[in-house]
């Protein structure tokens, strides 16, 4: 089972329609995004997802000019509880594992949180270890919402 997922990483010149413009090439190749983080700094956006097809979008964005990149990155499953995301976090601080940058979206019956750190193997252990369970890549590619008919 995959623990570590793939993040698409692209870096967003500063200027108008560069951010519809990596969105429309994706949409446009089946590329499905579940989660997004986009922070910006003074010179640049850094546009973060998961992706329905890690490599197919990096390599989609590439054919069209748009540099990107894959990160290791860890899915944690968060239980719609008051203070799960805290017990979590408790533990990777315990376990002496930096977290360089999370976010976090709401996903069916949980909720989950994509953490970059710099061991995501040993957060996964961590985690498990501790009652919590992550996302495999087959589960963090899709919505896991479930269509009621």
């Amino acid at each position: 089972m995959g623990i570590m997922i793939q993040q698409l990483s692209v870096f967003l010149e500063d200027r108008e329609g560069r951010l519809d413009e990596v969105l429309s090439v994706l949409a446009g190749n089946d590329v499905n995004i579940v989660a997004l983080s986009l922070a910006d700094t003074t010179e640049y956006g850094m546009l973060r997802m998961i992706v329905s097809d890690p490599n197919k979008g990096k390599a989609v964005l590439k054919e069209n000019g748009i540099t990107a990149m894959l990160t290791d990155v860890v899915a944690l499953k968060v239980p719609h509880e008051t203070g799960s995301l805290s017990r979590a976090m408790h533990q990777i601080v315990d376990g002496e594992v930096n977290i360089e940058y999370m976010y976090a979206f709401a996903n069916g019956e949980y909720a989950s949180a994509i953490l970059k750190c710099d061991d995501p193997a040993r957060v996964a252990d961590i985690l498990r270890g501790s009652g919590f369970d992550v996302w495999d890549a087959p589960e963090a590619y899709v919505s896991n919402i479930k269509n009621e008919l």
